[in-house]
């Protein structure tokens, strides 16, 4: 399963998006694809977010202790990152 967040991104990345997940709700898509197909989605939608300054984040399955493995452009708010092989979300302001 793969699940990608937008936030403030252009409509066509969406549209992009809806032809190979379902958006369940606004901004939000889930589907099952290839690791190839999800790596090249995610390049576009990087790339999209980064110079639209938004926002994404893509989880996927990954044979990790949690099962599942993040990615994430231009966070706001809130940041997940790896720590001794978990992830954690950090809150800014919070920790160093």
């Amino acid at each position: 399963m793969t699940v990608i967040i937008l936030e403030r991104v252009p409509p066509g990345l969406r549209g992009l998006l809806s032809r190979w997940m379902l958006e369940v709700a606004t901004g939000v898509f889930a589907g099952r694809t290839s690791a190839r197909v999800r790596d090249q989605l995610w390049r576009r939608v990087a790339c999209d977010a980064e110079q639209a300054d938004g926002s994404a984040i893509l989880l996927h399955n990954a044979n990790t202790p949690q099962g599942f493995a993040i990615r994430q452009v231009n966070g706001r708010g809130r940041f997940a990152e790896p720590i001794d092989g978990l992830w954690l979300v950090r809150l800014p302001g919070r920790g160093t």
